[in-house]
């Protein structure tokens, strides 16, 4: 039987500081748009995404795992699920309609699970452990004021209370305790001044420990609090009246009393309250615990994001907070003992590390921070849904006094928008995608040695070429130096390498090129209100992009490095059009571009021509159609030019010796608008795809400028990608790759000698492929490679969405706000097999 293989996954998370959570053995589930992807923290050959979850129908606002293989997600439309892994398989076994509006956090503790949610509720679950997994309602708590931003759930020391914390938007953090089966409000911890966004608890690790709580808030500080147990004080009189043990009492009382109280200035005191809490044990005896302020930390310039506790490894480690904020900055807080004097200790909490941005406010900040690899990775996701990673070294010694080595390495990166286009480089060397969060990036396979000494490549983001203003719609290349790029613009844009990118892929083993580096520009970069990148010469790109001879290049970009400095310079700009543009094609030589803009009528509606050399206008613009043109597409040989259009028709165009190319054909047998066209490896037939949920197959006719539809295939969806596989080594078959509006991706085989008869070979559903419409469909240049390669690109996210769909074979490249994927050779080897013994029956898979 045909499979398909995923190779390669790019997803970025989504906007939520709990959209992701890690298991202990390093194993990271994070929501990406509508779908949940894993990453394998731990992976050796480092190979980011490996499988994604579909299934949630709003957008993943939360993740928590219960163990290695259990965890619970929650979306915008407040619904719950409960995900186990059954052998190397994870499935979704419980879904609870939870709330009526989105959950803004999740908390896990044993057999619970507590959702907050913005219809100013939170509610307990209990999760069943019987073979029908289901989640049962056990208790709803209405906030009164404001809404809950974040909950924390854990169990008092030394009893079986559980005691549950709830920041809110009325800046106070709201306590619960059990009793028996419900919870009951205990006690409201203020002092901070905005928004709880962050709760974390720390258990007690060894004697004399104390349970400690961490909030953090919008105001930019954290609060640390010491939960502990509480005797009640004592007061023997030797001798003295009753009175005076009274006074000793009311003493006592009004100093545990300090109240919070707002200052004339309108900020806010520190307060000394503390809070006693009361836990009733099944056997009705009482408990007192006392909850104290015991830290401010002040070290952030914005609102705190996520909070979360270093993994306990050995009795003598320090407690360690990780802290991340807007402000672009991750802080490991730590405490410091100073000794105020010979018998009087007193602790500090001190910043040990910061990593980030320095400088305030890059592009939203960090939205989420976590701990891996048993506390010696600290790891956070950006607004725009990729990752930073930074790697600690043992110190040599035990003493506090010695600092921790960290260091930066890789992680993983996505697009945070839908992508509408991919392109491979001529040779296939590595892929280029554009999105609508207005970036274009270059994904490239990079050798990686594995354990057995074998090399595997490893695919990641090695450049952002283009950091726009404006949505981008379609990129592609010229050459694998040059690509052009068009947006929501009006101009269409021409790219070219720097020295930097060349020396990023030659050193890392993506390609093998050579060029005049030496004449080239050493980076680029945007100016100030500016959209064009403009090249940097050495003497000016030491400032941004480093020095000449550092060691950058001999690895791959960080995140926080590839909006910076991998940008390509921008050598030409080609105007024409009157409104925005909406699609482009490359010829196959790469002497020609063809561009199409949005368009009401049919003198807008046109497809311009330009040659790649002047880029100027090659003969009269192609007119025909009456309404936006999709898709254009080059025939193998670039003698015609197919063009299709909202407008429900298809247009055929031949080249001339004196005028271009002029008109020869057209058709309107789809009911609905065509998405995608594609002409197979000869170029005798092509294929359009269409809304109608068909996809034709049409070839040319005896006659003169005929062509007619010789075969129709019908889909269960909407028709919006095809794609044609380059020749097998036999040329006994004809493998068209269908993309649906479901995300789906189906792959058909025909007999070349009859391209009429086509059987679905591959169904990709929603488990390796998209959840959403299917943008494009992309294979790679076969080349020197030994396996077929298939790269896709949808719109899940939202109603789009970011990310690709995988197979078995197939490779799905670019997720974040789309996909990519690759297709080996066993698909192809199949089609071949069955067409030289019987043909199987039609549809079957």
């Amino acid at each position: 039987m045909a499979h398909a293989e995923v190779v390669y996954t790019a997803a970025s998370t989504n906007r939520y500081f709990q959209a992701a959570s890690i298991s202990p053995k390093g194993l990271v589930a994070f929501g990406s748009a509508r779908f949940i992807a894993l990453w394998d923290s731990e992976d050796t050959l480092d190979r980011g995404v490996r499988e994604t979850l579909p299934g949630h129908e709003g957008v993943v606002s939360c993740v928590n795992f219960s163990s290695d293989d259990t965890f619970v997600s929650a979306d915008d439309k407040g619904v719950v699920r409960l995900w186990k892994k059954k052998g190397s398989q994870w499935s979704s076994c419980a879904i609870q309609q939870a709330h009526k509006s989105g959950i803004a956090s999740i908390a896990v503790y044993g057999k619970y699970v507590v959702t907050g949610a913005s219809d100013s509720t939170v509610k307990v679950w209990s999760v069943s452990v019987s073979e029908i997994d289901a989640f049962h309602e056990v208790q709803t708590v209405q906030i009164r004021k404001g809404f809950p931003l974040s909950l924390a759930l854990t169990s008092l020391p030394g009893t079986e209370a559980l005691l549950l914390a709830i920041g809110s938007t009325d800046r106070n953090i709201h306590l619960w305790i059990s009793s028996e089966e419900t919870f009951v409000q205990a006690a409201v911890l203020s002092g901070h001044e905005d928004w709880v966004k962050s709760l974390a608890f720390r258990p007690p690790q060894k004697d004399g420990d104390h349970l400690i709580l961490a909030s953090g808030s919008q105001d930019a500080n954290i609060r640390l609090w010491n939960i502990e147990p509480f005797e009640k004080p004592t007061f023997v009189s030797s001798g003295g009246s009753s009175s005076e043990v009274t006074d000793e009492l009311l003493d006592a009382f009004e100093a545990s009393l300090v109240n919070l109280e707002d200052t004339d200035d309108g900020g806010r005191q520190i307060s000394l309250k503390r809070h006693i809490l009361t836990v009733k044990s099944p056997q009705q005896s009482s408990q007192l615990f006392s909850i104290t302020f015991d830290a401010l930390l002040v070290g952030h310039e914005a609102g705190v994001t996520s909070l979360s506790w270093r993994p306990h490894s050995s009795p003598t480690d320090l407690p360690t907070l990780l802290s991340t904020s807007t402000d672009s900055s991750l802080i490991l807080w730590s405490p410091s003992t100073v000794l105020t004097s010979s018998t009087d200790g007193t602790t500090l909490w001190i910043n040990r590390q910061r990593f980030g941005d320095i400088g305030g406010q890059r592009l939203g900040g960090f939205v989420g921070g976590m701990w891996a690899r048993g506390g010696s990775d600290a790891m956070s996701w950006g607004w725009n849904g990729g990752w930073r990673r930074w790697r600690c070294d043992p110190p040599e010694d035990d003493r506090e006094t010695t600092l921790e080595e960290w260091t930066e390495v890789g992680a993983i990166t996505g697009h945070r928008a839908p992508v509408r286009s991919i392109a491979w480089s001529s040779r296939g060397e590595y892929l280029i995608s554009s999105s609508l969060d207005q970036t274009t990036r270059i994904h490239g396979a990079i050798p990686t040695e594995s354990p057995d000494g074998s090399s595997v490549p490893a695919w990641h983001e090695i450049a952002r070429p283009q950091v726009h203003g404006y949505d981008l719609i379609g990129a592609a290349f010229l050459d694998p130096l040059r690509f052009v790029s068009i947006a929501d613009e009006k101009v269409t844009r021409v790219f070219e390498a720097p020295r930097e990118f060349l020396e990023v892929v030659n050193n890392l083993g993506v390609a093998s090129i050579d060029s005049e580096e030496e004449n080239r520009p050493r980076a680029a970069a945007v100016p100030p209100l500016g959209l064009s990148n403009k090249a940097l010469t050495d003497a000016s790109a030491v400032a941004q992009v480093g020095d000449v001879n550092d060691t950058r290049t001999l690895r791959r970009p960080f995140e926080g490095e590839l909006a910076a400095v991998t940008l390509w310079p921008e050598i030409e700009k080609v105007f024409g059009h009157g409104y925005e543009s909406i699609a482009l094609a490359v010829s196959n030589n790469k002497e020609y571009i063809a561009t199409a803009c949005k368009a009401t009528s049919a003198e807008h509606a046109v497809v311009r021509v330009y040659e790649t050399q002047t880029w100027q206008s090659v003969g009269q613009p192609l007119a025909g159609h009456n309404l936006t043109v999709t898709r254009i597409a080059f025939s193998p040989d670039d003698s015609l030019i197919l063009s299709v259009s909202r407008d429900r028709t298809w247009r055929l165009f031949e080249r001339s010796e004196e005028d271009g190319y002029v008109p020869i054909a057209a058709d309107k047998s789809h009911g609905r608008i065509i998405w995608d066209c594609a002409w197979a490896p000869e170029g005798d037939i092509f294929a359009t795809a269409s809304r109608d949920k068909t996809v034709k197959i049409w070839r040319r006719q005896a006659e003169p400028d005929k062509w007619t539809a010789i075969a129709t295939i019908q889909a269960k969806a909407a028709a919006t990608a095809v794609a044609f596989a380059p020749p097998s080594l036999d040329e006994q078959s004809i493998t068209l790759a269908v993309g649906l509006e479901s995300g789906e991706i189906h792959l058909y085989a025909s007999p070349r000698d009859d391209p009429s008869d086509w059987s679905c070979k591959l169904t990709l559903d929603t488990h390796l492929a998209h959840v959403d419409h299917i943008h494009r469909l992309a294979w790679r240049p076969t080349g020197d490679h030994t396996v077929q390669q298939l790269a896709s690109c949808g719109e899940d996210e939202l109603a789009e969405t970011p990310r690709t769909a995988h197979a078995h074979g197939l490779t799905q490249l670019n997720r974040g706000g789309k996909v990519e994927y690759v297709l080996r050779n066993c698909v192809r080897e199949e089609c071949d097999q069955w067409l030289r013994t019987q043909s199987p029956p039609r549809g079957q898979t």
